[in-house]
């Protein structure tokens, strides 16, 4: 299953500044409830990372850790941008997963 995608930069930024932040070694992830709507999904990987090979890499695990974490019950009326780091593309997928469970719990996301 497809999940909706956030691609305005000025969503991102939204998220950025008013959402709740929470870190883990695979990845860090920004949610914000205020939207009405269904929930969609952003990602991003910087420059730091690496070339736009190894960055476009990093973005396909994170979302299909996303689709298989999200899709069957995604969370009503969250925009959530999933950020990439330099341990997202070298860490097991199931720890990966991990992380973007703990990450979401602890931003307050789902029930």
């Amino acid at each position: 299953m497809k999940l909706p995608r956030m691609k305005k930069r000025r969503d991102f930024l939204r998220a950025a500044q008013r959402g709740k932040r929470a870190a883990r070694p695979g990845l860090v992830i920004q949610a914000l409830s205020e939207t009405g709507g269904p929930m969609r999904l952003g990602f991003t990987v910087t420059k730091k990372v690496g070339n736009a090979v190894v960055r476009n890499r990093t973005k396909r695990r994170l979302r299909e850790a996303a689709r298989l974490v999200l899709g069957n019950a995604p969370p009503e009326g969250w925009d959530i941008v999933l950020i990439g780091r330099d341990e997202t593309r070298s860490r097991p997928f199931t720890q990966l997963q991990g992380d973007l469970r703990g990450a979401l719990k602890q931003a307050g996301v789902g029930p």
